[in-house]
Formats: C-alpha cells, sequence, structure tokens
C-alpha cells in the first residue's frame, strides 16, 4: 500500500509539473503570436489545464481501466465546479462576462446535457467519440472566427505574470511539459488502480475522486492565483474552457481508441451529478452574471458531501 501511495504522490508531482511546463510554454507560444487574454483563458489554459485528464484517461483506455477513465473525466468536471470555483469565489467573488457565459456556458451545458444522453446506450461508442471531437472542432472554429473580429478584452496576459522565453525556450517547456504528464498518468493510474485493489474500493470512486483532484490541479493553481490576482475572468473562463475539453476532447479521443462501458455507478449517481452542478452553476452565473462567496460556498459544501456520499455509501 505504501508504495503505492508513493506512486501516486510521484505521479501527481509529475502531473503537476508537466502541465506547469506545459502552460508555460503554451501561453509563451500565445504570447509571441498575439493571442487575446479570451483565447488564452478558454483555449490555452482551458485545453493545457486539461492535458492531465486527457493524459490520464487515455491510458486508462489503453490499459483496458475504462471506470478510471472516465470517472477521471465525470470527476474533474465534478471538482471544477463544486471545489475549484467554489473555493476561488470564497477567496473573491467571480464574475463572468455575458458574452463568456452565453458562449462558452452555454456550450458547457450543451455538451454535458449530449453526453448524459449517449451514456443512455452503456456506453460510450466510437461514433460518440467522434461526435463529441466534431463539437470540439466546431467550438473551436467558433471561437477562432469570433476572437478575429472581436478585440479589447479585459485583461492582459502579462496578469498571469510568466518570464519573457524566446521561441526554442516555449517550445521546450511545451514538450518537456507533455513528456512530465505522461509518465505522471501512467505512474498515477498505476498506483491509483493498486489502491483501489488494496481497499476493496471500485476503480470507478477512485476515478472519481482520487484520480480526478489530482488530474484537476492544474486548473486548481491557475484559477485561485486567478481569484488572488483578482482576475475573475480568467479564473471563469479557465474552468469552462477545461469542462469543455473533457467533455469533448478528453471523452472523445477516449472513446474513439475503444468502446467505453459505463459502470453502474455511474448511470445512477455520477453523470445526473455532473448534469446538476452544472446546472446549479449556470443557474448561480445567469442570476448576477457572478458567483458570490455564499454561492461558492454551497458549491464546496455539496463537494464535501458527494465525497462522503462515494466513500461512505456507493462504491
Amino acid at each position: 500500500m505504501l508504495v503505492d501511495l508513493l506512486w501516486v504522490v510521484l505521479g501527481l508531482a509529475l502531473l503537476t509539473a508537466g502541465g506547469e511546463g506545459l502552460i508555460r510554454g503554451a501561453l509563451a507560444l500565445a504570447t509571441r503570436f498575439g493571442a487575446t487574454p479570451l483565447l488564452v483563458g478558454v483555449v490555452v489554459l482551458g485545453f493545457g489545464t486539461s492535458a492531465p485528464e486527457l493524459l490520464v484517461s487515455v491510458d486508462a483506455v489503453l490499459t483496458r481501466r475504462p471506470d478510471i477513465a472516465l470517472g477521471n473525466v465525470f470527476g474533474s468536471n465534478l471538482g471544477n465546479i463544486l471545489l475549484i470555483l467554489g473555493a476561488s469565489a470564497v477567496i473573491a467573488p467571480l464574475a463572468v462576462a455575458p458574452g463568456t457565459l452565453l458562449r462558452d456556458g452555454a456550450v458547457m451545458l450543451g455538451l454535458t446535457v449530449v453526453v448524459v444522453l449517449m451514456t443512455f446506450g452503456g456506453s460510450l461508442t466510437r461514433l460518440d467519440g467522434a461526435l463529441l471531437l466534431s463539437c470540439l472542432a466546431g467550438y473551436l472554429t467558433w471561437i477562432v472566427v469570433q476572437e478575429g473580429v472581436e478585440s479589447g478584452e479585459s485583461g492582459t496576459l502579462e496578469d498571469i505574470r510568466l518570464p519573457l522565453m524566446g521561441l526554442s525556450a516555449s517550445f521546450a517547456w511545451t514538450l518537456g511539459g507533455l513528456l512530465l504528464l505522461l509518465l505522471g498518468a501512467r505512474l498515477l493510474v498505476n498506483g491509483a488502480v493498486s489502491i483501489a485493489e488494496n481497499l476493496g474500493v471500485s476503480e470507478a470512486v477512485i476515478g472519481l475522486t482520487l484520480v480526478a483532484i489530482g488530474t484537476s490541479l492544474p486548473e486548481l493553481t491557475v484559477s485561485l492565483l486567478a481569484a488572488l490576482r483578482k482576475q475573475v475572468d480568467l479564473a471563469v473562463g479557465n474552468i469552462l474552457g477545461s469542462n469543455i475539453f473533457n467533455l469533448a476532447g478528453v471523452l472523445g479521443v477516449s472513446a474513439l481508441i475503444g468502446p467505453l462501458p459505463i459502470a453502474e455507478r455511474m448511470l445512477t449517481v455520477d453523470r445526473w451529478a455532473v448534469l446538476a452542478a452544472t446546472l446549479v452553476l449556470m443557474m448561480f452565473l445567469v442570476t448576477r452574471l457572478r458567483l458570490s462567496r455564499i454561492e461558492g460556498g454551497v458549491l464546496l459544501a455539496v463537494y464535501a458531501g458527494y465525497l462522503w456520499f462515494s466513500f461512505t455509501r456507493i462504491g
């Protein structure tokens, strides 16, 4: 058991370092090529911080651990909304621009509904994966076109306070980060599966909690730093973008590699929990275009209840 815990800790450390490297490199490249702050928040950070989820889920699929792959995505989206946005809002109330909510919030909600509908078949097929990836391609095209005609979004890339680096260094950070993510993903999955076996806990629960929280560390770091620096648009955009990439990109790629059977507890509990959390978040944001400290506290309390329920009631 101790060795398995060490593998998990080492895997999380490598995922954290790899995510940091990938984000730094990607942000430097985005700065060099003149990306706008909104594009960085939704695409570069959203995709970059979802890289651990992608690598972990793909590795789980390749090693025939579908519960880890699916639990990682469902659990990450739950953690992003309930834990990360909840904690960020407690630090500083999070405002959201109407355009961001109408576009990215609506896409996140729509994709959540689509995935819930897809799961009624009891598994995600390669066709489902192709459809999700097509949705992601359409979303990215929409952003690029929209960003091409809009400018002057609030915030600057300098707000992230990353050191300037040359093109070669930017690529080195990006590629190095990806390599660390690959190694960290393998160690985390292997360690988590062994822990599940030793504790008699299902791989679904481990994927939904331990693995999901671990792979969400980059989102947690980015959003908490953004909240502390009062860059609230970046905090919300990071989570909306990450959840979109998790649903369309991570699930899409994972299902395309091979059909993913869905565990019973995910069908009865977790898919509905993700949908409910998304609806509650949208309700909070739509009312006053902000997430208050009280609402953030509610989200944190709900997440604590979800974790308790997962480990004590069902497995």
